[in-house]
């Protein structure tokens, strides 16, 4: 294997773990990146697309953004350029990461507020969704989740990456924290409240698999070539 192919598997390797906030899952297995180059002197060329021409542009900046910083935190890249490409705002978003600008900036007199907390909403909704996946887990070797702590499950990807998710929102992950909490005080759920908040859960993972299976299909039928990436990291 050459160096400049080290360092392009280097970049696709930060790259997956760059998420759609919404879906969920990495942008290269999803086939969001559709160009990945580095040459021998260590500048990455990164081109991201999405599944359509008017996707929500917060969620489209915040996966530039990323991107960006992904690659830009690798050591042995000299220069980075990542820009999104056939969207309608791609000549704002990408100006403005260039420029290393925030979203208000860069929608001047269109935005309020920075993506802080859609971001972490959508961080609340990769928890519940997890946690579906846990308790569903449980519930097939029969046993109950209500009441359960860390230190009473069984080691698995799924709660790996719930209690990764639980982290970045500063909720409780220690093998005494319960298993069930409300995603934003962290408070442990009840008895008497666990019906709805497994519901939340089955609900909010449903809803992001539809909406996954949804956009992979209009990534599909927008461009017939497999994204970077997505065959050696999905």
């Amino acid at each position: 294997m050459t160096a400049v192919a080290t360092e392009r598997d280097r970049v696709l390797e930060a790259l997956s773990a760059v998420r759609d906030p919404e879906l969920d899952e990495p942008i290269t297995t999803l086939g969001f990146v559709s160009t990945c180059v580095v040459s021998a002197a260590g500048d990455a060329v990164v081109r991201l697309r999405l599944p359509t021409y008017f996707c929500a542009p917060n969620f489209a900046f915040l996966m530039v953004a990323d991107a960006y910083d992904a690659v830009a935190a690798l050591p042995h890249v000299r220069t980075v350029d990542v820009a999104l490409e056939d969207h309608f705002a791609a000549t704002q978003i990408n100006a403005g990461i260039s420029a290393r600008a925030g979203f208000v900036e860069t929608f001047a007199g269109e935005a309020a507020d920075e993506l802080d907390e859609l971001r972490r909403t959508f961080v609340r909704k990769s928890v519940l969704a997890g946690t579906d996946v846990v308790c569903r887990e449980l519930i097939a070797q029969g046993i109950d989740p209500v009441g359960c702590s860390i230190a009473d499950l069984p080691a698995s990807v799924a709660l790996e990456r719930v209690l990764r998710r639980r982290a970045e929102l500063g909720l409780p992950t220690g093998q005494d924290a319960p298993l069930l909490v409300d995603v934003v005080t962290g408070a442990a759920v009840t008895r008497d409240n666990a019906a709805r908040h497994l519901g939340m859960a089955r609900l909010t993972r449903t809803g992001i698999e539809a909406n996954t299976g949804i956009c992979r299909g209009m990534l599909r039928h927008r461009y017939a070539e497999t994204g970077a990436g997505e065959e050696e990291l999905g």
